[in-house]
């Protein structure tokens, strides 16, 4: 793969800060080096001693006096040792990517810590965009996405789906505007990447097929673009065997997955994961260098020391139990909308995620319905209009999240919005 036509000038001119580099040098030193360079803080002079984090079942982290002077000091940018070779062996083992062997030059599988996924997703856009380049995505999708894309001043193609996800046939059709000389030279401004949110995608609720991954991989071979996976919501599928991933197939090093501990762990504490070639990790490690600079060590060392505690097995039962709460909100959703929206609105059975998506009949853009009337009546969902490429295009469809309220709200909720659906149409 040659990574430098996919990065712009901005990152390709992006070079090793010093003082991170000390910084990093000085952590990785035996205690016998004295070190005059860096202007790190005393630890003996945080008001901060020591902790301990109650957990589930009645376990404990335990965060030491010692432990804790690196909890609360700088750290590497692209994630603290422990954490990162944990989530390297857990990514091979859960994934197995033929990248995981290659050379760095080849698009080795390397991996960063961000600041929940959404930084991740924020400098991989920044290190691939310039103005006027196109790229490809299956819209609706995530707000935060487009409010990232924007003002990068892309040219956004939207690719069909439905409710399994991407549809191979209308991307192909899509791509077969670019010849073979096209792909070669990069000319005509061929796409440099395709986003989608494989699993449970926010707001749709849909799933990519195992079989329409495979043809999609394939396109992206012949056409040379990379395939970003943005898959917060990939630990809960609601069926096992869990879907293949595109880094489970990525032969080439064109694939950059974001991956999230906030749906499973906390979301408050902001901690994702990156995972890609390492010519392309290294450049958002690069970018972390001079932003955030890192991820919160505090965050990072407590996470880590529950997994740890836990090992891959622990962490892999307490995703079932997980997802066992949120299949139940699901049915809990979807029998409340059996009981009030049939005949009045459309909806398909998600099998992952957080999300029902439910295209109201009769109403051709339910703003209005849903900001005003709704919210009138104490029911607050998410229109349509918010998930597409242009905000402005009307929808007739509605998001509503089965993650937080209980069953007994969730039918009270259908109930007010079949009585506001019904004096719509």
């Amino acid at each position: 793969m040659n990574y430098s036509q996919f990065i712009t000038s901005v990152s390709a001119a992006r070079k090793a800060s010093p003082i991170r580099l000390l910084t990093e040098l000085m952590q990785k030193s035996p205690p016998s080096l004295i070190s005059l360079a860096g202007g790190v803080p005393n630890p003996s002079t945080f008001p901060f001693k020591k902790a301990t984090v109650a957990v589930e079942h009645g376990t404990a982290v335990e965060i030491g006096e010692d432990l804790m002077k690196r909890a609360l000091q700088y750290s590497t940018s692209a994630g603290i040792p422990e954490l990162l070779s944990w989530l390297k062996n857990f990514q091979r083992n859960l994934h197995n990517p033929p990248t995981a062997n290659y050379s760095p030059e080849q698009g080795q599988m390397e991996m960063c810590i961000t600041t929940g996924s959404q930084e991740g997703l924020c400098k991989v856009f920044e290190m691939l965009i310039n103005p006027g380049d196109n790229i490809l995505l299956d819209a609706p999708t995530y707000s935060g996405t487009l409010a990232a894309l924007r003002p990068l001043g892309c040219n956004i193609i939207n690719v069909p789906s439905d409710q399994h996800g991407i549809i191979p046939k209308a991307l192909k059709e899509i791509l077969s505007t670019w010849s073979p000389e096209d792909v070669k030279s990069r000319r005509h401004n061929i796409p440099k990447f395709l986003y989608t949110i494989p699993n449970g995608c926010n707001p749709t609720g849909n799933s990519l097929t195992t079989e329409r991954k495979k043809e999609i991989y394939q396109l992206a071979r012949k056409y040379d673009f990379l395939i970003i996976e943005d898959d917060p919501y990939y630990f809960l599928q609601f069926e096992k065997p869990w879907a293949p991933t595109f880094l489970s197939m990525d032969v080439d090093g064109r694939v950059i997955r974001t991956d999230s501990f906030s749906k499973i762990l906390s979301s408050g504490l902001r901690i994702g994961f990156l995972t890609g070639p390492k010519p392309l990790i290294d450049r958002v490690i690069l970018h972390i260098q001079v932003s955030t600079m890192h991820t919160s060590t505090f965050t990072q060392i407590m996470i880590s020391q529950l997994l740890q505690q836990w090992g891959e097995k622990g962490f892999l039962e307490h995703i079932d139990r997980v997802v066992e709460f949120y299949r139940t909100q699901r049915d809990a959703m979807l029998m409340a909308a059996d009981k009030w929206l049939k005949g009045l609105a459309e909806w398909y059975p998600p099998a992952a995620g957080m999300f029902l998506w439910i295209k109201i009949k009769g109403v051709s853009d339910t703003q209005q319905l849903i900001m005003e009337k709704a919210l009138q009546k104490e029911v607050l969902l998410v229109p349509g209009g918010a998930f597409n490429i242009d905000s402005s295009e009307p929808s007739s469809y509605v998001r509503a999240s089965f993650s937080l309220s209980s069953p007994a709200q969730m039918d009270q909720a259908f109930k007010r919005l079949a009585d506001l659906i019904k004096e719509a149409i």
